[in-house]
């Protein structure tokens, strides 16, 4: 009896980070092949990877073993309460010996952003954090100032050589704005806000291993996490209208991203993980 499984795309995403915008443009392009998507904490990366998660938003560093495409760098802010005076500043500089300011955290993030947060609402102290966390944390009590000289956090989108499909080369050019018709191109730009030239040394899959000194950059980005999520395993099967994938774990074809193309390497061609 043969059984049919569905392609399906499973993207993992730390908080503070929202891949709304690029599930519109994937379900637009590929409507043949699902796309689920899947909230993680900040720390379970290498566990999603390793279980239903094709590909994964996270908070740099990452394991040196996966591949990681640097996308935008977060801005610092320090998180006070309103009525403050450091709520006055543009900006703060926690080096200022003139500020009688108790720092709780000082970040990039702290391990309980909940906890710390409850402190600094009780006026304890200020605390560094990315500012799309402090967004998403919605504390109405509390301001956030840019933290002066702060390096930020660093969003890239990781994932491993075994779950190097065609599929997740599609997704790569979705996050890096090519269009329909563009080719796979080491000179396409990121997404978000922050665009370096980071990625143009990056492996033909679209990716440098983690930790091989893919340059950060200053500037802003990243929002709440509101993107619904979804339960699904990885893509592992082959959609209708699919061709031959590349030839190689790094190969690259040059070819324009082709709407319905499914057939993966790296793992046995299946439906979703949970199907295993």
């Amino acid at each position: 009896m043969l059984v049919c499984m569905t392609a399906a795309l499973t993207i993992a995403f730390v908080p503070g980070v929202s891949p709304a915008k690029w599930a519109r443009v994937w379900r637009e392009r590929f409507p043949s092949i699902d796309l689920l998507l899947r909230p993680i904490g900040a720390d379970g990366v290498d566990d999603a990877l390793a279980g239903e998660a094709d590909m994964v938003f996270a908070r740099m560093p990452v394991s040196p073993a996966h591949n990681a495409i640097p996308l935008w760098t977060e801005t610092a802010v320090v998180a006070m309460p309103k009525d403050s005076p450091l709520a006055e500043l543009a900006e703060i500089d926690l080096a200022d010996d003139e500020l009688d300011v108790h720092v709780i955290d000082a970040g990039p993030v702290p391990a309980d952003i909940a906890a710390t947060l409850d402190l600094v609402e009780a006026n304890v102290g200020v605390a560094v954090l990315p500012q799309s966390l402090f967004r998403a944390a919605s504390r109405k009590d509390l301001v956030g100032r840019p933290l002066l000289g702060g390096t930020g956090t660093r969003i890239a989108l990781v994932w491993r050589d075994a779950d190097a499909t065609e599929v997740t080369e599609d997704f790569i050019g979705v996050v890096r704005g090519r269009t329909a018709n563009s080719s796979r191109s080491a000179q396409d730009q990121p997404g978000g806000t922050d665009r370096d030239g980071a990625d143009a040394s990056r492996p033909a899959r679209g990716g440098a291993k983690a930790g091989s000194g893919s340059g950060a950059g200053a500037g802003s980005g990243g929002s709440g996490a509101g993107a619904g999520a979804g339960a699904g395993g990885k893509a592992k099967a082959k959609s209708p209208g699919s061709g031959k994938s590349g030839s190689g774990k790094k190969s690259n074809t040059g070819k324009g991203p082709t709407p319905g193309r499914g057939k993966m390497r790296g793992k046995p061609s299946r439906g979703s993980k949970g199907n295993r």
